[in-house]
């Protein structure tokens, strides 16, 4: 199940159609696009058709499950016109006048190009199989099951705009900001959303665009360029290997980031993920100035390698972590990250770094090869204070500042994260 939170409250005017910067057209536009949207990574789940529906996203409300998308007359989008089309995923509303839950990053894809929208519902009415799987209902019981107060939340608080090109910056740098914005809907995951569970902004005019934000019981990381916790010490190399394959040397996707890298940006051409390096290296930092740069302290790696050990946390890391993590806390990059330095371990929310240890990480798959290296889970070997203090231990030591975990902390994610739920299937989009 993936958590959201449930966007409610508050039609749109469409924005007159501006095209993009244009990047090297694929063999089919409308299978990149749909790669580009993530689009299968909601709307498909193992042993169902692709694009038939039926992940089950938690709200404060109740359980809503993503609908069917395949050309079904009777239970997708088969009766769609490209304009019904368009009218869904740009601006959430579906072809019978219902409003989308926001669930649906429609205020992302409001920006997507008109030429690319076309492409994207040619695809899926052409090289997609229709497949007869009823939705599944809400269970969000009445009368918060009503759907028109979106119509309200969308007025004050959705964006409706497509993407304009920014003639102050080059092509390269247009490209990457469309698909960070648009299709990419990075923002989604890593923007903080206000008491009315809004976005705060949709493109660099917000200082908190992407700068990080709580998501399903991990910390979506800040993609801004911050120092410490943010990718103001990545290089551009980085960047781009972890966009490609989902590994760089500060650290390695997890989460629901692995879906990301497995079904989207592993398949983008390498001029546009180097475009979207580009755009997201140019935003100024959300946090800099708040604290000291990040420095290596070998006092930690000494104790270690001395068997000096003068905290439960130490013991702990010494017999489960230090073989892969080194007792230097630089691993060996890129495939068994380092946590000296790491800007998850930095993350002012120590959310992420509890997870991973109580659940793993998940596995990437390239190529529909999967990965040999990934954290394994700890939720059965350790106990909450175990890991308590071992994340403790981590976000301290090699010269990492930032705050300790409780056990108690630790009970509560145990209690509502399941590492079972999580079934590898490598879907083909044809």
């Amino acid at each position: 199940m993936k958590t959201i939170p449930l966007l409610v409250v508050f039609v749109t005017a469409a924005a007159a159609a501006h095209t993009v910067t244009a990047a090297p057209a694929p063999a089919d536009r409308g299978e990149y696009m749909a790669r580009a949207a993530n689009c299968i990574s909601c709307h498909s789940i193992p042993n169902a058709p692709p694009f038939s529906g039926g992940l089950k996203m938690a709200t404060p409300l109740g359980a809503i499950y993503t609908t069917n998308i395949t050309p079904d007359p009777q239970t997708g989008i088969g009766r769609y016109t490209l304009q019904d089309f368009d009218r869904a995923v740009r601006l959430g509303v579906a072809r019978d006048g219902h409003r989308l839950y926001p669930a649906m990053p429609y205020p992302s894809y409001a920006k997507m190009s008109p030429d690319d929208v076309a492409a994207l519902y040619h695809f899926f009415m052409t090289s997609v199989a229709p497949a007869n799987v009823p939705d599944k209902p809400s269970e969000i019981r009445f009368p918060l099951n009503w759907r028109w107060p979106l119509a309200i939340w969308n007025v004050f608080f959705a964006n409706t705009d497509r993407y304009r090109d920014d003639p102050q910056h080059d092509a390269a740098w247009n490209r990457g900001a469309y698909l960070v914005q648009g299709p990419g809907h990075c923002g989604a995951c890593h923007t903080p959303r206000g008491m009315f569970f809004n976005e705060h902004g949709y493109d660099q005019r917000s200082a908190q665009f992407l700068m990080g934000a709580p998501l399903d019981n991990w910390s979506a990381a800040d993609l801004r360029p911050d120092v410490n916790s943010g990718l103001g010490r990545w290089s551009h190399e980085d960047l781009v290997s972890f966009l490609e394959n989902g590994h760089s040397s500060f650290g390695t996707a997890f989460g629901t980031m692995t879906e990301v890298i497995n079904f989207s940006t592993e398949y983008l051409t390498a001029a546009d993920i180097d475009a979207m390096a580009r755009y997201l290296e140019s935003l100024p930092p959300a946090r800099e100035g708040r604290s000291q740069p990040y420095t290596y302290d070998p006092s930690t790696a000494r104790k270690l390698a001395n068997e000096q050990l003068d905290s439960p946390g130490a013991v702990v890391y010494l017999q489960w972590c230090m073989s892969c993590h080194q007792s230097d806390g630089k691993g060996f990059e890129p495939y068994l990250p380092p946590l000296a330095g790491n800007p998850t371990v930095l993350d002012p929310s120590p959310a992420s770094v509890v997870n991973v240890v109580l659940n793993g990480s998940h596995v990437i798959v390239l190529g529909e090869v999967p990965d040999a290296y990934r954290m394994p889970l700890y939720r059965i070997l350790l106990s909450d204070q175990d890991i308590a203090a071992v994340v403790d231990f981590i976000r301290s030591g090699w010269g990492n500042r930032a705050d300790g975990v409780t056990a108690r902390a630790v009970t509560d994610m145990r209690a509502v994260t399941d590492p079972t739920r999580e079934a590898v299937q490598i879907l083909r989009m044809k």
